[in-house]
């Protein structure tokens, strides 16, 4: 009975303790570590909407940038801190794709790490030149089954979000098209304006001049509604392409075990961030759609979609060797 009460004021203790610092948390600044480098989206949307984070939490959000192939500089760094709440991880779709992807990786992003909140998605556009013979994706579909092998499809390099965007599309379209991998979105672009590919896939932000211009045109969006920076592209579904999305999307995670109590505060806060309206005009400066997802909401959106890039690789016979 002794050793039993013992126990109880242990566990009482442990717990008023583990109360106590989530009341003070944070009491030093808070290091958020990019898989990517400066100027690029995922870096862009966590310095605009930690910024506000930051203000509410009383210190700064630092941001760390290692860019590194499957982010593994960035993820060894936070699991290598305490679970703590002082390292946050910028985790989106390029984590769900590398777990397939890449073998042998030092860590399990399903399983290493928990999901605080959801900031961001950017969705893919499908694009041919300006001279193009095709006015709808529809009628791209219509001709490629008709034409077997006879139509190129480009995106960045192998295993990126729009290269695997365009195997997808290759699946769900019933096609037979070849896939070109290009080093750079501007490889891409000119080879689209040149005429070697036929249709391309890509963000929106690298191309919106393109298409403002006329230099391009936007045959769909691959997002289940029309984007508001394209208000006139149809989605996909609307060309009878049901079910097909494709976008980047990044969220704010934290090393497996931190205190739920300390999760809760950073998901409130981030969660606050995403309904500001400095927060939501900056995104959409960068043609970045906001994403209002929980902890839970936003784990099962990294378990779906390692689910949905793992069938699409190993259709596609794109494991890494």
């Amino acid at each position: 009975m002794a050793l039993l009460k013992k126990s109880i004021v242990c566990i009482f203790f442990a717990f008023l303790s583990l109360h106590l610092w989530a009341q003070t948390y944070p009491n030093k600044p808070i290091r958020f570590f990019l898989p990517n480098g400066p100027g690029g989206i995922g870096d862009l949307t966590a310095r605009i909407v930690s910024q506000k984070v930051s203000e509410k939490l009383g210190q700064q959000i630092v941001i760390e940038n290692r860019p590194s192939a499957a982010g593994v500089q960035a993820f060894s760094s936070v699991l290598q801190a305490p679970a703590d709440g002082y390292t946050l991880a910028l985790i989106g779709n390029g984590a769900s794709i590398s777990h397939t992807f890449i073998k042998k990786l030092p860590f399990n992003v399903l399983k290493d790490f928990e999901a605080v909140n959801a900031m961001a998605k950017f969705s893919l556009v499908l694009l041919v030149n300006q001279n193009s013979k095709f006015s709808s994706l529809k009628e791209f579909i219509e001709y490629a089954k008709n034409n077997p092998n006879q139509l190129n499809l480009g995106a960045i390099n192998i295993g990126s979000t729009q290269n695997l965007g365009a195997e997808l599309f290759v699946q769900m379209a019933g096609i037979q098209a070849q896939v070109v991998p290009f080093n750079s979105s501007a490889g891409v672009i000119s080879a689209l304006k040149t005429g070697d590919i036929d249709l391309a896939f890509e963000y929106i932000g690298p191309v919106y001049a393109s298409i403002n211009s006329g230099f391009l045109r936007a045959l769909a969006i691959a997002s289940p509604e029309r984007n508001p920076n394209l208000p006139n592209v149809p989605t996909a579904a609307e060309n009878g392409l049901s079910n097909y999305e494709v976008s980047s999307w990044n969220a704010v995670f934290v090393k497996s075990g931190t205190p739920k109590a300390i999760v809760q505060r950073l998901q409130k806060e981030y969660a606050q961030a995403m309904n500001d309206k400095d927060v939501i005009a900056g995104l959409k400066n960068i043609y970045a759609e906001p994403i209002k997802l929980d902890t839970q909401a936003t784990q099962q959106l990294l378990i779906s979609d390692v689910q949905k890039w793992s069938a699409v690789i190993q259709n596609s016979r794109l494991m890494s060797k």
